[in-house]
């Protein structure tokens, strides 16, 4: 007779925790809403093709060297892109961005699904980065600017722990049962994912296109601003951007190294099978699911750079469970530990939108897409040749060695929650 009794305040605490994270939910705007449902969907279909994705290339005959080359000319032309679509969503209309990103999306899914050789997979990956470069600029605007200061982090977080979290848990396992099905780790059991995930991307497009307004936050007398200017005018009004432009730039890059080479080291130098590959992706969700809302909201209360403080020493941790781990088990550990990446990167994205005024965002989003994925393009395409040429096991020593930059420039940086008054960058 006691169980209820002893239940009861846990049932009322989670209670309470469900309705507040639905109060929260409610009060925000629609806009934001429907770009949270988009980028959880597709993120779920991104995470069910993400254990095999360089596996996938390498079984159609690249080296680990074109494998980091593939990567590197699709985060270089994304990045230049996505300095384009960024002026453009200040300029002209942000849903017509946010659609043309998620057809060329959609595009990249198509010619991963019919690729028959590891050169075609260059077209693939390019459109890849370009899609996602581009949705997620329109994405992020959205969220920058829907999102009030104090609640900014909550919210990201809240984003982060469906399609990292809920949606993340369950895409690996639909992907391995999947691959199972249709033959196991090769080339014709992972290609019916492919296809899957286009149809996916294809049910997104209509929602952005039935759902989401035609919002501008442009200002009268920006649209003659030419796109030099235009950049130009975000470092004027700016509050120290070119040291964030360095941290992010470092930030970002980190996921689009780990991303390439960290499943196919566990596959071919741990002996990892699909179900451990698939585990690994959702051990990494398990920590959003968990911990994200509350560190979102700590962020929201503490501020941002404390949380990233907290988080870089556990990102060492996947790297060197990764490195050193005995058996393909302790891979699925390392996984786990991967997820304080994302909290890492709410509380910077986060703190990315503090930094400068609304009618810039799409610029400024522009700008950090340029300086991630230009930086990106160099050092994964570094890292495939350390993967052939010194070892594996080197290119997460190498990737490691950049927070030794990042972190004595956060040091410098100051406190974003709650800025309101914007100085110009000194």
């Amino acid at each position: 007779m006691q169980f209820p009794r002893i239940m009861m305040p846990v049932a009322e605490k989670t209670w309470g925790a469900i309705s507040k994270g639905a109060g929260f939910v409610k009060r925000q705007e629609h806009d934001w809403k429907v770009s949270v449902a988009r980028t959880n969907l597709t993120q779920f279909f991104y995470r069910m093709v993400l254990p095999y994705l360089s596996i996938y290339t390498m079984a159609l005959g690249a080296t680990g060297t074109q494998l980091g080359l593939v990567n590197s000319i699709g985060m270089f032309v994304a990045g230049i892109a996505g300095l384009f679509s960024g002026w453009l969503i200040d300029k002209t209309s942000l849903k017509k961005i946010y659609l043309i990103g998620i057809v060329i999306l959609a595009v990249s899914y198509l010619v991963y699904g019919l690729a028959q050789s590891w050169p075609i997979i260059i077209i693939a990956m390019t459109a890849y980065w370009l899609g996602n470069s581009t949705s997620l600029n329109t994405c992020q605007v959205i969220c920058g600017n829907c999102l009030k200061s104090d609640e900014r982090a909550t919210g990201m977080a809240l984003c982060e722990t469906f399609s990292m979290g809920l949606l993340g848990f369950a895409a690996p396992m639909v992907g391995a049962w999947v691959v199972t099905a249709s033959g196991g780790v090769n080339v014709e059991g992972i290609r019916p994912l492919f296809f899957i995930s286009l149809a996916g991307i294809v049910g997104t497009f209509f929602l952005i296109l039935t759902q989401l307004s035609n919002r501008s936050w442009k200002k009268s007398g920006e649209t003659s601003l030419s796109f030099l200017t235009g950049i130009s005018q975000v470092f004027k009004q700016g509050h120290n951007l070119k040291r964030w432009l360095i941290i992010a730039t470092v930030t970002g890059m980190e996921m689009g190294m780990i991303t390439p080479y960290a499943q196919p080291f566990a596959r071919d130098l741990k002996g990892a099978d699909q179900f451990v590959l698939g585990a690994m992706v959702t051990a990494s969700a398990l920590v959003p699911l968990v911990l994200g809302i509350p560190m979102g909201r700590l962020a929201d209360r503490i501020g941002r750079k404390k949380i990233i403080y907290l988080t870089i020493p556990l990102v060492w941790v996947f790297y060197l469970v990764l490195i050193f781990a005995p058996s393909p088990g302790f891979l699925i550990v390392s996984g786990a530990f991967q997820g304080f990446f994302m909290m890492a990167t709410t509380a910077t994205e986060a703190m990315s939108r503090e930094l400068v005024p609304p009618e810039q965002m799409g610029r400024w989003v522009g700008i950090l897409r340029l300086g991630r994925l230009g930086f990106g393009a160099l050092t994964v395409y570094l890292a495939g040749l350390i993967w052939d040429n010194i070892g594996p096991q080197y290119v997460f020593w190498f990737i490691m060695a950049f927070d030794f930059i990042r972190i004595p420039l956060l040091i410098g940086m100051p406190e974003t929650l709650g800025l309101q008054n914007r100085t110009k960058q000194p």
